[in-house]
């Protein structure tokens, strides 16, 4: 909008009608020479005053544009949106200097289901966070995450008011053990549980599970039910009694499965005995994992990411009604998942209902990455839902 005003306001335009009258001057010499002439100052007066409207005019549009978020378009053609990089744009001199103009640390496109807002926008202002059931959230990572995938989330929800927790499983993360050493899913688990144990005996927590993490945070509920407000499935599994996750993630047979050919199998004790732990093929992560994640999410995950053990992925549950049953379940699908498809994830929904399912528009298997805005807002609502 502001290249629209210097276009009519420059030099050159008043050097264009100067040489013009110039012109016709020379061509008029002894003859009606002062007609002409008022003739030509009262043109010129009216050019410049339909410059001058068509200024004011487009400086008008350009401050409502502003202050409706600094978009673009409309405006016959005027307009011109901001791309919302690191850099600011800043307004004319005769904008308000105190009104600030929307930003983002991220290149990447925005849609309407993940749109700029600040955090605190992002929480219902009638509802205060110390009044809920419980503020305090537990993000468990997926099969070769970390807490390390959470810092969007983590960051989000403190600054919303939250507590909130994001734990390093046996293995992962930081956590120095050796992923091919892990021999059962309650050693995977034991950070989680043994973090259960040492809230107080009045504290409730919402548990988040991912990937593999639903598996997990499942085995925490049969144990810890009574310490668990609800428990939340982003694009996880969520098993019933009797499964394991291989059940669940052997679902997808294609021959071209974009998930079985970036397996790596590792044989810790030897080619002769079962696999120790599976491990990704990282020129495939992208496309399985972070198909709509910023680049930089994904070469955080590239140089930060695991093997998962094998045993624990082989584990199947034993959950009872009583306990796990107990517990109120959230799913949250991801539509655009490469790694667990939507038909996967709604034929768990299907044969497990939880209480509610969300649906997250143009997310990949990493909605912490590809959507944190459209996670947060709805991990706010499920905190909101009222206790039995």
């Amino acid at each position: 909008m502001g290249l629209c005003l210097s276009r009519h306001s420059t030099p050159p335009v008043k050097k264009r009608q100067s040489k013009r009258l110039t012109n016709q001057s020379t061509a008029s010499v002894n003859g009606g020479a002062g007609s002409n002439r008022w003739s030509r100052n009262r043109s010129s007066k009216r050019d410049d005053s339909l410059i001058q409207e068509r200024a004011i005019a487009a400086a008008i549009l350009f401050q409502q544009q502003l202050q409706n978020g600094g978009g673009g378009g409309g405006g016959g053609g005027c307009g011109i949106p901001f791309d919302r990089s690191t850099s600011l744009r800043y307004p004319n001199s005769n904008f308000k200097k105190n009104q600030p103009l929307p930003r983002s640390s991220s290149s990447r496109v925005r849609s309407l289901t993940d749109p700029l807002l600040q955090p605190h926008q992002l929480v219902n202002q009638d509802v205060k966070v110390d009044d809920l059931e419980t503020n305090h959230f537990v993000l468990v990572h997926g099969g070769g995450f970390g807490a390390w995938c959470w810092y969007k989330t983590i960051a989000l929800l403190e600054e919303a008011g939250f507590k909130v927790t994001a734990v390093d499983l046996t293995g992962s993360g930081i956590h120095s053990f050796d992923t091919n050493s892990i021999a059962s899913l309650s050693q995977y688990v034991q950070p989680l549980t043994d973090f259960l144990e040492r809230l107080a005996d009045e504290e409730k927590v919402i548990l988040v599970g991912h990937d593999f993490g639903g598996a997990c945070i499942s085995f925490a509920m049969e144990l810890h039910s009574f310490k668990v407000s609800k428990a939340v499935f982003v694009a996880a599994a969520m098993l019933s009694s009797g499964q394991s996750a291989l059940d669940i993630f052997s679902q997808k047979t294609d021959s071209n499965d974009l998930m079985r050919q970036s397996q790596i199998f590792i044989y810790a004790n030897g080619n002769d005995k079962p696999p120790t732990a599976i491990d990704l093929d990282k020129s495939l992560l992208r496309d399985l994992l972070f198909n709509h994640s910023p680049a930089k999410d994904v070469a955080l995950a590239s140089v930060s990411m695991r093997p998962i053990p094998f045993s624990p992925v082989l584990e199947k549950l034993c959950l009872s009604d009583s306990k796990y049953g107990s517990v109120r379940r959230v799913y949250i699908e991801t539509a655009e998942d490469n790694a667990m498809p939507i038909a996967l994830q709604q034929n768990m929904i299907s044969n497990n209902p939880p209480e509610r399912v969300f649906h997250l528009k143009g997310a990949d298997h990493s909605p912490f990455f590809s959507k944190p805005q459209a996670l947060h807002r709805i991990l706010v609502e499920i905190s909101r839902i009222p206790s039995t």
